[in-house]
């Protein structure tokens, strides 16, 4: 098996990318690419599980231990990427204590990936009340019934919240936004755009925030 996982490898030879061929503004740069990731996705060209706002959240806890997971891009506002999520849960733990964070997009139909390197605060209530209620009714019973990142005994226990909440707040009804669930807004300090090219000589553009303005430079493959 060791063998077989060595020898998987993929020539990258969709497109390239040079310091001159960015916006130079990088929120732009991830605006443009990101749509882009989406267009084949809503043309059926790739496998509907594709999901462009998919995208990987690391975290460090107060003893330096990072926990990475994936979580959906749920806007940009102002050049703050956000996303929601339990107040109560392990990752919410980990950014109270230490709040310098980490994203990273994948886009294996372009070949492209994006990080975000910078610190991470919560939205305020009624940013997070505006997006809880357009979520699916179901999303938003969830919220109430999960204390995420806890032991549970079993799925029957959760199943049977579910159905308490469904009679609770029954169709037609306000589901209330809980109080410990709501966004987070993740202010950047980095970027790094990566093409990947043939032979391995991949294209790394990044972007570094001094005094103010952005510093685009090439990096090393």
């Amino acid at each position: 098996m060791e063998d077989s996982i060595s020898q998987l490898r993929r020539d990258y030879t969709l497109s390239g990318l040079d310091v001159d061929e960015v916006a130079a503004d990088p929120v732009r740069q991830f605006q443009a690419w990101f749509d882009q990731a989406q267009q084949p996705i809503a043309a059926g060209q790739v496998p509907d599980w594709m999901e462009a706002n998919a995208m990987t959240l690391s975290t460090c806890d107060a003893d330096g231990m990072p926990t990475s997971r994936i979580v959906l891009l749920k806007g940009v506002d102002e050049g703050r990427f956000l996303f929601y999520t339990n107040y109560d849960s392990t990752k919410a733990a980990a950014m109270a204590a230490n709040p310098r964070v980490s994203l990273c997009f994948y886009w294996p139909h372009l070949q492209r990936q994006v990080r975000i390197e910078g610190t991470v605060s919560q939205t305020d209530r009624e940013t997070s009340r505006r997006y809880y209620h357009t979520r699916p009714r179901g999303s938003q019973l969830g919220a109430h019934v999960s204390p995420q990142s806890r032991v549970v005994d079993s799925r029957a226990f959760l199943e049977k919240r579910m159905e308490s909440l469904e009679a609770e707040y029954p169709e037609g009804t306000l589901v209330p936004l809980p109080d410990n669930w709501g966004g987070y807004a993740v202010t950047p300090t980095a970027f790094e755009f990566w093409q990947g090219r043939s032979n391995r000589l991949h294209d790394r553009i990044s972007y570094t925030l001094a005094e103010g303005a952005w510093k685009v430079e090439r990096l090393a493959p």
